[in-house]
Order: C-alpha cells, then sequence, then structure tokens
C-alpha cells in the first residue's frame, strides 16, 4: 500500500470527477492522502472533503505563491484551525524566489510564523522551497525543534544531507520520472530510505509520459516503479518503507498503518 504525501485533491481541477479520482487511486494501492491547503480561503472546503474520507488526512498552511491571499489576521486564523481542527501538518508553507513579484521579506515573515505555529501544536511542516533551500533551512534552525518534508526536492544532494541532519524528509514525484533529472535520480538510488517520501502534487507535476494531462494520485504507482528501479530493490519493499515514513511523520492513524 502506498501514502501520496502531497496531492491537491481540494483543487477545483477534480470537482467534476473527485469520486471518481479517489477510487482510482485506491485501485492502484494509495491507501492515504496527504491533501496541503494554500490559502485560509479553502480551509473550509478542505476540512470537508477530508471529512468524507478516512483516507484523506488535511494540513493547514499559507502558501508563499498565494501570497497576495494572505493577511496578517489569517496567521491568527490558522492557530485557531490548527488548535481546532488537529490536521496532521501545517502547510504547505515556505518560500519562492522563482516567481516574480513574490516580496520576499513578506514571504519571510509568513513563513517563519508558520514555523512557529508548527513547533507550538508540535505538528510536522510540509515546506514549498523554490530557488529559496537554502533560506528556508536556515529558518526551521532558527526556529527550532521541527521535523517536516521538503516537497518537490529539486536540491543538490549535499542540501539533502543538510535536511536529514535536520531531521526532513525529501518528497519526490512527477519530475524523478524525467530522464533528464540527472541529479535528482542519483541521489534517489543512494539516500537512505528513511528519509524518503512518494508524492504526486496532484492535479500538477505530470509524469514522464504525461506531459499536459491533469496529474492524479493514482499515478503514484509509476513514481514507486521509478524509485524501485533507480535503487535497484522491489517495489514492495520500497512502498513499504516510504509508506512507514509518511505514517511515521504524520503520526497516521493505526487505520491508515502498514503492516
Amino acid at each position: 500500500m502506498l501514502i501520496d504525501s502531497h496531492c491537491h485533491l481540494d483543487a477545483a481541477e477534480f470537482d467534476a470527477d473527485r469520486a471518481e479520482v479517489i477510487a482510482r487511486a485506491e485501485a492502484a494501492g494509495v491507501s492515504a492522502q496527504i491533501v496541503p491547503a494554500i490559502a485560509l480561503s479553502g480551509f473550509a472546503k478542505l476540512r470537508d472533503l477530508c471529512a468524507s474520507n478516512t483516507s484523506l488526512h488535511p494540513a493547514y498552511g499559507l502558501h508563499p505563491m498565494y501570497l497576495a491571499e494572505h493577511r496578517p489576521e489569517h496567521l491568527r486564523a490558522l492557530g485557531e484551525w490548527l488548535e481546532r481542527e488537529r490536521p496532521v501538518a501545517v502547510g504547505e508553507c515556505g518560500l519562492d524566489f522563482f516567481v516574480e513579484g513574490l516580496d520576499h521579506d513578506a514571504q519571510r515573515m509568513y513563513f517563519t510564523r508558520q514555523l512557529e505555529l508548527a513547533r507550538d501544536f508540535d505538528l510536522p511542516v510540509i515546506l514549498h522551497a523554490r530557488h529559496a533551500l537554502d533560506d528556508v533551512m536556515a529558518a526551521i534552525r532558527r526556529v527550532g525543534a521541527l521535523r517536516g518534508v521538503v516537497h518537490s526536492f529539486s536540491g543538490s544532494e549535499e542540501q539533502a544531507r543538510q535536511l536529514w541532519k535536520l531531521g526532513f524528509c525529501i518528497g519526490l514525484g512527477g519530475p524523478l520520472t524525467y530522464d533528464r533529472a540527472k541529479r535528482l535520480r542519483a541521489i534517489v538510488a543512494r539516500m537512505p530510505i528513511e528519509y524518503l517520501l512518494l508524492e504526486t502534487d496532484a492535479p500538477d507535476q505530470p509524469l514522464a509520459g504525461h506531459r499536459g494531462e491533469r496529474n492524479e494520485p493514482a499515478r503514484l504507482a509509476e513514481v514507486l516503479a521509478t524509485v524501485a528501479e533507480l535503487r535497484g530493490e522491489e517495489t514492495a519493499a520500497v512502498a513499504l518503507a516510504t509508506s512507514r515514513n509518511c505514517e511515521r511523520l504524520f503520526r497516521l492513524p493505526r487505520a491508515v498503518s502498514v503492516n
């Protein structure tokens, strides 16, 4: 059984056929999904979706790419949601220095406060770190007492090692399936598997062979196959290890425990 550690199943792209998408995921062996929020405006929809299906687990956060939607008072509201709803994580949050026009200082303010909330509520963080990985790691060190995952990791092997020393996992999905992703593929081939999470980031980041298509959690099985091939291991062993990693990090209930 597999766990998709990062899937935006609440996105509008799935509104027309969400039940079918979930059914295809289950048929492909995906027993659970972590569904991270991106803005306060979507929290209620995400809560209701996850309440309707025990295989879906919510995380609440303020994504840096949606900076224009965020207000300082949303941080207070986020704390209230964390206390009331008890999600599995804080996120998706982080820093994005790739997209032009996103104020870096404002991003840092929202990010630091969310790290502090994660620390105070003893929750893992789901991190977005695009062209900002060193800054993200510096913030993790400043706040301290944190655990989590850098999703869609795209850094170097040395940066990955620094994250592992901090107790953080890396999440990998569609980009890994492309032959040109030589650095990522080399990292996966050699890394300690206890720090690896599998993800789709659906509906985004389509896999090789599905370019231009909407991504969906059922394709996590293809990510698994790529990881197993790169490591020279059986798919069942990789599925077991990465699912246990997810269960441990997010403290998932026994209902989705891997036996």
